[in-house]
Order: structure tokens, then C-alpha cells, then sequence
């Protein structure tokens, strides 16, 4: 039987092709993350795949709360970076997770946040928000948001809570509520540091640190999901992210990076 040498060499070209893209999609790490992380993640990503250019990551930003919603009832990610203990700690008590794979990669930190045309002065402090001139104070929502849950607290430590309860607005997740007083649909937001300094923030602002002691602290864990269990890549890029570069990218946004006590703001 005569062979068609064309043919087969097409036939072959097809089957390595697919093998490849096999491969290369086996290497995809689908990342949930909570969304204080949407530019350090960004960074840290880029940075990664420059150094691993087979391995493609994908991230979705949301809502802790949210996320621990769509992965128990079997949303296809890999990892989980969360904004707080909690939603990884239930996640592995309903048996969504690999065993003792969770671990706190950053502390987070909240501040307030003024846009610069507001006559607020960020230097009163938190009792800028009793203020006439702030008419709506965006938090995230506590019900489903660690940053919302410490915003919360710390109205609550300062006496506040009564005097402001009536001008909040709630975002979604902490990103929304970023969004709400960078737009102008709030006078003023309690924001996580992480988009406070992110280059869309960081000039259109002005920002009060608000002390660790009035709430608590917003340890941030990540935990790896069944279904990225096999995945050797995932394993690279925890790597990374508890090396150098990704620890200096975190500490940028000012995260405080475990065992060093340090960030960037």
C-alpha cells in the first residue's frame, strides 16, 4: 500500500500539536483572589510567566465570601487567595481542599480614603467621617468581606459605628468599594492599603493609615483546591510568591509579608 508522506507528516504535525496544547493546558493555574489583590496579583503574575512561559495563570477577583460560595458548589479553580482564615479553614472542613495546604501569605491593612477634591482632611483622623461634608462612607460589605468585617470593627472601636451607620454604602467586594469613592459615588471609603497605593489610586487621593489595634488583623491565607491537586505548576508559583520577587511585589502594595514584619507604605 502506497503511504501519502504528505498526509502522515500532516497527521503527526496535528497530533504533537494537540499533545502541546494538552500539556500547556494542564499547566494553566486557575486562581480565585480575593480582589484587594487585583494589582499585586497582576504583577505578580507577569513576573512569574516571564520566568515560566508554559505555565499560564488566570485570575478571577471577588469577594472572599463570594468565592467560598462558588468553590463549594464546584467552581474549577486551583487556588484560592484569600482575604482573611476563615473561608480556607471551611473550605477544608467540607473537604475542598488538599490537606494542610493552607498557609498566610500577606497581612493586610486598612486605611481611609479621600479623594483630593473632598475638603475632608485625613490628618483629623477617623473623626473626619462624622464630618457634614461626607455624605457617604463606602465600606465593604461585612457579611460576605474581611476588609468589610475590619472596617466594621473599627468604626465600632472608635464609637463611630451609631454616628455613621446611616451614610455607609456597601460594595460587593473591596475592590467595588474602592471604586465607589474613586468615582465619586462616596465622599470618602475604607479601603484596603493594597489599592490605596495602586497606581489608580495613589495620585487621586489622600489616605490616614487606620491603627492595627481597632480591628483584627486581616491575615490573608491561600489554599490549594482539590482539583488543582496534581497540577506540578502550582507548586512553582507558590514558590514564587513566597520568594523574593513576589515578596518584594506584595510589600509594595503594602502588604505585610509573614516572618519579616515589613511592607511597603
Amino acid at each position: 500500500m502506497k503511504i501519502n508522506t504528505g498526509y502522515g507528516l500532516f497527521i503527526v504535525t496535528i497530533l504533537i500539536f494537540g499533545f502541546s496544547l494538552s500539556v500547556q493546558a494542564g499547566d494553566n493555574i486557575l486562581i480565585a483572589a480575593a480582589s484587594n489583590l487585583r494589582f499585586a496579583m497582576h504583577e505578580v503574575c507577569q513576573d512569574f510567566q516571564e520566568e515560566n512561559p508554559s505555565i499560564q495563570t488566570k485570575v478571577s477577583y471577588g469577594s472572599s465570601g463570594n468565592f467560598f460560595a462558588q468553590i463549594s458548589q464546584g467552581a474549577p479553580f486551583d487556588i484560592f487567595f484569600s482575604a482573611d482564615t476563615t473561608y480556607p479553614e471551611l473550605l477544608e472542613k467540607e473537604g475542598f481542599t488538599v490537606k494542610e495546604s493552607q498557609k498566610v501569605y500577606a497581612v493586610g491593612k486598612i486605611v481611609l480614603w479621600f479623594p483630593k477634591v473632598s475638603n475632608a482632611d485625613p490628618d483629623k483622623g477617623f473623626q473626619a467621617v462624622t464630618f457634614p461634608t461626607v455624605k457617604k462612607l463606602a465600606i465593604a460589605n461585612p457579611r460576605h468581606a474581611p476588609y468589610g468585617r475590619a472596617a466594621e470593627e473599627s468604626l465600632r472601636y472608635y464609637g463611630l459605628w451609631e454616628d455613621v451607620k446611616e451614610k455607609l454604602i456597601y460594595g460587593e467586594n473591596i475592590s467595588q468599594t474602592a471604586q465607589f469613592v474613586h468615582t465619586g459615588a462616596a465622599d470618602a471609603g475604607i479601603v484596603a492599603l493594597s489599592l490605596a497605593i495602586s497606581p489608580k489610586m495613589l495620585h487621586e487621593g489622600r489616605y490616614w493609615d487606620i491603627p492595627d489595634e481597632s480591628h483584627s488583623d486581616i491575615e490573608q491565607v491561600y489554599v490549594v483546591l482539590k482539583k488543582g491537586k496534581e497540577k506540578k505548576s502550582i507548586r512553582k508559583f507558590l514558590d514564587f510568591i513566597h520568594g523574593e520577587k513576589g515578596g518584594n511585589i506584595l510589600s509594595q502594595y503594602g502588604f505585610v509579608i509573614p516572618g519579616t514584619g515589613e511592607n511597603g507604605s
